[in-house]
């Protein structure tokens, strides 16, 4: 009899397969609940381990790891992009430039959201301004419970673009795809494609955001299983992959296995979390796959 895993996933090209039943994971059934956005599945799967396997973003990943949440993280991209387009301002002659979001106020649907991790860095390395140096206006708390969250962050029940309108807030960090359908926002980095593209030269990596967890006692107790799973994400993202490399982001950045360029993805975002006092401790890169390593037993 095969062992029924709930599965909390966003549907992707490279997720489609698994999601469809076209792919499947041996010696398993695979449930997938209705979730949408995934996000909502992060806040379940840290507080109280509703999913066997589950997508999660990456800071949430660091601060769940640092409280003792016993999820083991794979080595699996299902989800990142470059983010200098993340944050947007209102247009015109007066638009605001990011050196001049000292001592303003942003708002971000949560402090602890990836894509403001990665938004703040890109604001920190590149333009000289720090987390601390803006007050963060949020929505939601993190999805960690125990995870701190810095003096310089409010809470508000107001929408944040209404806020924005109200010239409560001077930016608002979200997708480009839900800003591009406010009129008349625009990105505060002006010049984000040559940015983006400065970034990949440098770096020679995307932002990642989302990875696969799994609960640990899973690991632990059936770690075939869970290499199941892993291969069976790993052939979706494989089969999804063109045949001629055409140089999207989602190629660029969705892989599975433990790579050189996801370490340094993960370093940075590990500086990038330290810096913002989103996680208060030294974690290391190459430990997030230790129990990967141990258990599953895949490069």
């Amino acid at each position: 009899m095969s062992t029924h895993l709930t599965v909390a996933l966003r549907r992707y090209p490279h997720t489609e397969p698994l999601l469809d039943g076209a792919l499947a994971a041996a010696g398993c059934e695979l449930d997938f609940p209705e979730i949408e956005p995934i996000h909502r599945a992060f806040a379940p799967m840290v507080r109280e381990l509703r999913y066997d396997v589950s997508e999660l973003a990456v800071a949430t990943l660091l601060q769940a790891v640092e409280a003792g949440v016993p999820v083991v993280a794979l080595p699996v991209v299902l989800h990142g992009n470059f983010h200098h387009r993340s944050i947007s301002v209102w247009g015109g002659e007066n638009r605001l430039r990011p050196e001049y979001l000292r001592g303003r106020r942003v708002g971000v649907r949560s402090y602890s959201q990836t894509t403001g991790l990665w938004v703040r860095g890109v604001l920190s390395d590149t333009y000289g301004v720090r987390a601390q140096d803006v007050t963060w206006v949020t929505r939601e708390g993190p999805h960690v419970l125990a995870a701190p969250e810095p003096s310089n962050v409010e809470r508000t029940s107001r929408g944040l673009v209404d806020a924005l309108r109200d010239d409560d807030l001077a930016a608002v960090v979200m997708g480009a795809r839900s800003a591009d359908h406010v009129d008349g926002l625009v990105p505060l980095v002006e010049d984000w494609k040559a940015r983006q593209e400065d970034f990949l030269a440098h770096h020679g990596w995307v932002p990642v955001n989302h990875l696969a967890v799994v609960r640990k006692d899973l690991v632990e107790s059936r770690p075939d299983l869970v290499r199941a799973v892993y291969e069976a994400l790993g052939a979706g993202i494989d089969a999804a992959r063109p045949s001629e490399p055409t140089g999207t982001t989602r190629e660029l950045v969705v892989r599975h296995g433990v790579s050189e360029p996801l370490l340094a993805t993960l370093r940075t975002a590990i500086r990038y979390a330290r810096e913002q006092e989103l996680i208060t401790g030294d974690l290391d890169a190459e430990d997030l796959f230790a129990d990967f390593h141990r258990y599953v037993g895949r490069p």
